[in-house]
């Protein structure tokens, strides 16, 4: 294979593990380790205070030598399985990366990593980072089980027949009579926000938005049809038959996994929305026959890693139970869950109005060190600073477009604290999270199993249901493996709810 021209450490070392690795992926390879130049180059820019310039390998090369910097090329458009060329007459590969700039700006990016604050740390994050984009790649590869024909009777169900001639479905068609009829009009398309916001407003009730928690504050009754309206009309047009018949093939649903797609180095995906599967739509995903999915779910994982990072021994020692609210709780807050977990989901997002407040101050009194953590954080964003997560990952600068103001004070100011106080937990959250992922790859490695899916703290695994057992073991040790190499030796555990179910739905 072209791509694969350099090999360092025991790793691949190419250009992009998104271009390089499905090829070999197709031609029997699998890629042990690898790593990814464009991924610690966005890295490595990101915490130089870069953020968003161009990080192909072309791009760090130019740097390198001194020339013009060219912009990373355009993203490509997400295409449905079986949209593109058949496997009879692939489409051209990419042209090869040239072994000699690999070889430079791998030993450059090696350099810039041995100045950072902690190198040792955000090696791992690198490594990672990488080892993520292989389990992508891998991921999109195999697919998620998935059953068209339930899918299809799922819909049925919900939205009723499909219409002949391309409209709405029959449910949604009679919920959109029955909204008009409620505001006495006949024209009125319910999945039109200025249209129903002008309907209200007749009716003598003013609404900011159309959003499901405005509407329910409302006494009108096109409210109930418009909050059923909106839930079905969501599931047509993201989920229904159309992108049924485009995305789901030989019974696998197939999305694009884009690795640190999220400023937080969460994960997103190239069409298809992989990351969206509601709920009543996941009883479409169903093991083959003979096979189970191990379904992984990481409970109360953000404020857990805020017991890791802050350092805070009483939170941590909390965090070392099973149910970290009810350990507060009971520490801290006289018995009530729902006040301590007020309290400490307050502290890292910023919710500091209405019965936050009494809640924020009794956390703040018995863990200073946690609170004055992401109290720091804030601080730093408000002052138009940057901020890391525990392994190195930067957020974006101040002037970045991320959808609040950039004057530096005010609610500009305030929405800026929220976002860094945040960011320094999430984006440690998702780097302990693909770190258990790397960690399970390589324990199910010659297993059999496959890793079909993975989303912020969950992860899914099809394997042969004789070896069920032998996977959730594995989940489990990941789990405690990343905690360990991420932090070292604390209290805080990080426990997960593993389901062994026939069909996702059925997880808990």
């Amino acid at each position: 294979m072209q791509n694969a021209v350099v090999e360092v450490d025991g790793r691949r070392v190419w250009g992009s593990t998104a271009t390089s690795y499905p090829p070999l992926l197709r031609a029997g390879t699998r890629v042990e380790r690898c790593h990814d130049i464009e991924l610690t180059e966005a890295l490595l820019l990101g915490y130089d205070g870069r953020w968003g310039e161009p990080r192909s390998l072309a791009a760090a090369h130019a740097r390198l030598a001194g020339t013009p910097v060219p912009p990373d090329p355009p993203p490509r458009a997400a295409l449905p399985p079986g949209d593109g060329q058949g496997t009879l007459f692939e489409a051209a590969p990419p042209p090869a990366d040239d072994p000699e700039i690999l070889s430079k700006v791998y030993a450059d990016q090696g350099h810039r990593l041995s100045l950072v604050g902690q190198p040792g740390r955000f090696k791992l994050l690198v490594a990672a980072e990488s080892a993520g984009a292989l389990i992508a790649v891998e991921m999109g590869a195999v697919g998620l089980p998935w059953r068209a024909d339930i899918h299809h009777k799922l819909l049925v169900e919900l939205l009723g027949e499909p219409s002949a001639v391309g409209g709405p479905p029959r449910r949604l068609a009679e919920l959109t009579a029955r909204i008009n009829d409620a505001f006495g009009v006949r024209s009125l398309h319910p999945e039109s926000p200025a249209e129903v916001l002008r309907a209200f407003t007749r009716a003598g009730i003013q609404l900011p938005n159309t959003r499901a928690w405005s509407l329910r504050d409302v006494d009108h009754p096109a409210v109930p049809l418009l909050l059923e309206f909106k839930e079905l009309y969501r599931i047509w047009t993201a989920h229904g038959w159309a992108w049924c018949d485009a995305w789901v093939r030989d019974g696998r649903f197939r999305p694009e996994y884009v690795p640190g797609g999220v400023v937080s180095g969460r994960w997103a995906t190239r069409g298809g929305g992989a990351l969206q599967i509601p709920k009543v739509v996941r009883r479409a995903v169903v093991a083959d026959p003979g096979w189970k999915l191990v379904v992984a779910d990481a409970g109360q994982l953000e404020p857990r890693v805020l017991a890791a990072v802050s350092g805070d021994t009483r939170l941590a020692a909390a965090a070392a139970s099973g149910d970290l609210y009810a350990a507060l709780a009971t520490d801290s807050f006289g018995g009530d869950r729902a006040k301590a977990k007020v309290a400490l989901l307050g502290a890292m997002y910023g919710q500091t109005g209405g019965a936050a407040i009494p809640a924020l101050a009794t956390l703040r009194r018995h863990y200073p060190t946690a609170f004055d953590y992401v109290e720091a954080a804030a601080r730093t964003g408000e002052g138009g600073g940057l901020v890391r997560s525990w392994l190195g990952r930067t957020c974006p600068p101040s002037s970045a477009p991320l959808g609040f103001s950039e004057d530096g004070a005010g609610a500009g100011a305030r929405a800026r604290g929220r976002f860094t106080r945040n960011f320094v937990i999430q984006a440690t959250a998702a780097e302990w999270a693909l770190t258990l992922l790397a960690m399970l790859r390589g324990r199910l490695a010659g297993t059999g199993a496959e890793l079909v899916f993975f989303q912020h703290d969950e992860v899914m695994v099809h394997c042969p249901a004789d070896r069920a057992d032998e996977v959730s073991e594995a989940v489990h040790w990941a789990a405690t493996r990343a905690g360990s190499l991420l932090f070292g030796d604390t209290a805080v555990r990080f426990p997960l709810d593993v389901s062994v179910v026939d069909c996702y739905a059925d997880a808990k």
